[in-house]
């Protein structure tokens, strides 16, 4: 099970305005274990950058001056995702720049190239209804270190996302596939590794305890003895 993580930065809201595409980044997963693999590219979008998006991902046009334009990564681009199943934050803002760019180029649309998209903000609806879902939401939701996103940008925002959607579906693990025990990338915004802070562990107090195991009883009683995270007389005698 090949997964790529992809997010992008963009001149602004909407690509039949004649938006485009300024930043594209990817990180390779294959059986939920991060590769080490990922692509970034900054592109030149031959416009001007809407304030607002400008505002959002501090990307100015004077740095994207000398990059080079999505018809010059294109290939790169599609090599990457080939035949993997995507995981984005919001698909279909980014699934619409990206086809609004490959439809320049004559190109076939990203979902003929790749192996489906899931889309991280409609499972997080799905799974926390009535609750904020952004990244930064759900960065907190999970205690996901996004200390350092002070900015938006599309190499850091896969990184968060990737931790993300492992915690969102840690539960979703088939027998077939190993517990994610390779490196992380961990890249800054500009592609270099960075120090991840260790993972908080909150233990239950003895309060919570005490009232885990009142709810574990009730539990008991109303299933006739049927609950399974009690134990037995006989496991106990064993």
């Amino acid at each position: 099970m090949r997964q790529i993580v992809l997010d992008t930065e963009t001149t602004g809201l909407d690509p039949r305005s004649g938006h485009r595409i300024i930043e594209v980044a990817c990180i390779e997963m294959e059986n939920r274990r991060f590769t080490g693999r990922h692509l970034h590219k900054y592109v030149n979008p031959e416009r001007e950058i809407d304030e607002g998006a400008q505002r959002v991902h501090g990307i100015s046009l004077e740095f994207l001056a000398d990059k080079p334009k999505f018809a010059d990564v294109v290939d790169e681009f599609l090599e990457f995702i080939n035949g993997a199943e995507l995981v984005i934050h919001n698909a279909p803002f980014d699934i619409g720049f990206l086809n609004a760019e490959l439809r320049r180029l004559d190109r076939v649309p990203v979902e003929t190239v790749c192996n489906g998209v899931i889309d991280t903000l409609r499972m997080a609806k799905d799974l926390h209804p009535g609750k904020r879902n952004s990244l930064d939401a759900l960065c907190e939701r999970y205690e996901i270190d996004n200390s350092g996103r002070t900015l938006h940008g599309a190499l850091l925002d896969t990184e968060l996302l990737a931790d993300v959607f492992m915690a969102m579906t840690r539960g979703q693990n088939s027998l077939m596939i190993e517990p994610d025990t390779a490196p992380r990338p961990n890249l800054d915004a500009d592609g270099l590794v960075r120090e991840r802070k260790p993972l908080i562990v909150r233990r239950a107090s003895p309060e919570e305890l005490v009232e885990h195991q009142r709810v574990l009883a009730s539990i008991d009683k109303d299933s006739k003895g049927a609950c399974l995270w009690l134990p037995k007389p006989e496991a106990e005698a064993a």
